[in-house]
């Protein structure tokens, strides 16, 4: 890996000093399974659903406004639709113009977000990837300066902030449980822990991107199904986070839909968090007890969004 693009624990500190007045420090939630119905076992939920613009990516969007020189025509980016709403909420605080290109699943919550915001939306393809060609072409056009969801140097660094601030908030934890879609986020935070605490992927079956490419050894296109798709499921994960994946994250866990919408559910009913489906994917590996705890067994989970209209189930 380049000097230039490696995703150091010094550098993630100094993007965290950077973009520390930018975003919230989110709190951490105790619970216990037995009130999830579940055999009695203690659980830490950060609730990284509660950041700006409703997902953890606000982090990833201001190292990148924060520390990349910004051309008159502003910023683009693709997405599902949390990258565009934190790179429209952190645009419209820095006062600098962009862009969002999003597919037709992004969901209502997140364009009304971006929107909101006062970005320029536009609705592209059926799938990220249609809408990340669209992004590239509206950059070459206009001078636009990309701001990739995952693929970025900056973007890493700045979700590696949430790794830093979970080993803050639960130094003791022996095991951190991380939805995946492109892996922007567990690669960031994986960086930052670097092996002191064991890292599980969590993934939708539909869309089993790490789980492939930890399989093939390298990252390979993987279907982009399932009720988590406008958030988890890019073709593959990115060239950058791979190695750090290959060297710190334990496995990747496959959960169904139903899982994922169980998670939801109980999260909502049980402690009135609202996460979407992407946001609750990790949870329901626990939950569902694809994911199963030693006996003392240290267990936190990551909820990442909450862009969801969706709050009776």
């Amino acid at each position: 890996m380049p000097a230039e693009t490696r995703i150091t624990p010094e550098r993630i500190a100094e993007t965290e000093a950077l973009i520390r007045p930018h975003i919230r420090r989110t709190p951490v939630l105790a619970v216990d399974m037995v009130d999830f119905g579940r055999p009695a076992f203690p659980v830490q939920l950060k609730l990284e659903c509660l950041q700006h613009s409703g997902s953890f990516k606000a982090r990833g969007a201001f190292s990148n406004l924060l520390q990349r020189d910004i051309p008159k025509a502003g910023v683009v980016a693709a997405s599902g639709g949390n990258h565009g709403a934190a790179v429209a909420y952190a645009a419209m605080r820095l006062g600098i113009p962009a862009a969002i290109f999003v597919p037709s699943v992004s969901p209502k919550a997140k364009t009304d977000r971006i929107r909101g915001y006062g970005a320029e939306l536009v609705i592209a393809g059926d799938r990220y990837a249609d809408a990340l060609a669209a992004s590239e072409a509206y950059a070459a056009k206009t001078g636009a300066l990309p701001v990739h969801a995952f693929e970025q140097t900056e973007t890493m660094l700045g979700q590696g902030t949430l790794g830093l601030e979970i080993e803050q908030d639960l130094p003791d934890i022996d095991t951190l449980l991380v939805a995946v879609g492109g892996g922007g986020l567990i690669g960031g935070i994986a960086a930052w822990l670097a092996g002191r605490v064991r890292i599980v992927a969590v993934e939708p079956e539909g869309a089993p991107t790490l789980h492939n490419a930890l399989a093939a050894r390298e990252p390979v296109d993987a279907p982009t199904e399932g009720v988590a798709a406008d958030s988890l499921a890019p073709k593959r994960v990115g060239s950058l986070m791979f190695p750090v994946a290959q060297a710190f994250v334990e496995r990747s866990i496959l959960v169904a839909d139903g899982d994922i919408v169980a998670a939801q559910k109980a999260l909502w009913e049980t402690v009135r968090v609202v996460a979407e489906p992407g946001g609750a994917a990790a949870f329901a590996a626990l939950l569902s007890g694809k994911y199963a705890p030693a006996p003392g067994e240290r267990v936190a989970v990551l909820v990442c969004g909450a862009n969801t209209t969706a709050v009776q189930f």
